[in-house]
């Protein structure tokens, strides 16, 4: 809240970060209610007006305006009530300016947590049924709904632990909630923050729970993940239209200083080739079985930690398959890889060959962090160790790409997954 609009500008610090170490806590005036509704609604309106000068119709269009951040927590100091009643005029606003404006939220923290879940609950009410604080009217517009979910990593016997099971339980809760209501049938939701945990900012110099955060464990972990929301998405029977990584780039900072980014310094980390294998997969979904797969159930429980997770998923297109395959472990040891038999079937039947593209994320593919170490982590890297690390951080062939036979429709490949391992398999023909 701007300091000339808040109901407290005597109270208007802005929160301090340090370059990642502990803060204090946040006592602002920009997080209470407006004291003049009609001016906050003409910031609005020159908000979106600006907007819609500089990206055009069509493209602010199809954005998800939302009103706050975490207004469940200390980022919102008024009360729940006067949060729904700034909704209201935000939401009359943004509409009087731009009618197709997407409007929703209130994306607040975890809901599994109690203050959380009744708020969320408090804001679906408020727009399917509540008083419009502008209109007078029954309902506020609400084209989405977006809670936030993390994980939980911390420090075990000196190695990182993190919680893939309370990030998926998360999001499962948040879905349960949204198909509670009938009406919401359809609606898109948004995971507005999806992170292994909670600060961003955090680096790993003062929380060493965050050390993963340079290397091949996120990519496992994100993988294994962001593949299973859909999963998550489906259970419950809602419209998951997606999820987002709470990632910076934090500038002039040390390099692999372990904030939560997808580069340092200019040179990605080997979770951004997660996304980069994310976007090869196609649109369609086929079926993969795995005959050691755990249950979607097994692996939202707590003891699941102990659980090394080898799966993957599979995508097809009119003339290709891509099959996106992981070896996490939520804790950051060493272990044995994986062997894997990967039996393809349903091929068109009159193809002989395919194109195998191998595509890998481990310590020593794809992976720009490990190189940094074998350089001895220089602060100060002259420009030629610069271009190799930018050359390090590419997403890598495991192999050079190949012809394969096939017969009756069918393939057969043996892979060997290291942990915290990420491959991608793509068939072309």
């Amino acid at each position: 809240m701007p300091q000339a609009l808040t109901v407290h500008p005597e109270d208007y610090t802005p929160e301090k970060v340090l370059h990642g170490k502990p803060r204090g806590a946040v006592s602002s005036g920009a997080f209470y209610p407006p004291k003049d509704y009609t001016k906050w609604e003409a910031l609005m309106d020159a908000w979106i007006k600006h907007c819609l000068e500089r990206y055009g119709r069509e493209e602010v269009s199809r954005w998800f305006w939302d009103l706050w951040n975490e207004p469940n927590i200390r980022y919102w100091k008024g009360t729940l009530e006067e949060y729904l009643i700034l909704y209201d005029h935000t939401v009359a606003a943004l509409r009087r300016v731009l009618p197709s404006a997407r409007v929703g939220g209130p994306h607040v923290t975890n809901p599994t947590g109690k203050g959380s879940e009744e708020f969320l609950r408090a804001f679906i009410k408020h727009c399917l049924s509540g008083t419009n604080h502008v209109t007078g009217k029954t309902g506020t517009p609400v084209d989405f709904i977006g809670f936030h979910a993390k994980g939980g990593t911390q420090v075990v016997n000196g190695r990182v632990r993190m919680n893939a099971a309370n990030h998926l339980r998360t999001i499962d809760r948040g879905c349960a909630i949204v198909a509670s209501y009938p009406e919401l049938k359809g609606i898109p939701v948004i995971v507005g923050e999806s992170d292994p945990d909670g600060c961003a900012a955090c680096s790993s110099e003062f929380y060493p729970q965050n050390a993963y955060r340079n290397g091949a464990q996120f990519s496992s972990y994100t993988a294994a993940t962001f593949m299973r929301k859909q999963d998550v998405a489906a259970r419950h029977g809602v419209n998951l239209e997606g999820a987002l990584t709470w990632a910076f780039a934090f500038e002039n900072q040390p390099w692999f200083a372990g904030f939560r980014t997808l580069s340092t310094r200019g040179v990605v980390k080997p979770v951004f080739n997660t996304f980069r294998i994310f976007s090869l997969l196609e649109k369609q979904r086929v079926r993969l079985v795995n005959s050691a797969g755990r249950s979607l159930e097994d692996l939202m429980k707590p003891e699941s930690r102990a659980i090394i997770d080898v799966d993957g998923v599979a995508t097809r297109g009119d003339r290709t398959l891509s099959v996106i395959l992981w070896h996490h472990h939520d804790d950051d040891t060493t272990g044995p890889a994986r062997n894997i038999e990967l039996n393809v079937q349903g091929l068109p039947s009159k193809t002989r060959d395919v194109k195998l593209i191998h595509y890998r994320i481990d310590e020593h593919h794809s992976n720009a962090y490990t190189v940094w170490q074998e350089m001895g982590s220089p602060q100060n890297p002259t420009w030629q160790q610069v271009n190799a690390l930018k050359k390090a951080a590419e997403l890598t062939l495991l192999e050079p790409c190949r012809t394969v036979k096939i017969k009756g429709g069918s393939l057969s490949l043996k892979i060997s997954l290291p942990r915290h391992a990420v491959s991608l398999i793509r068939l072309e023909w």
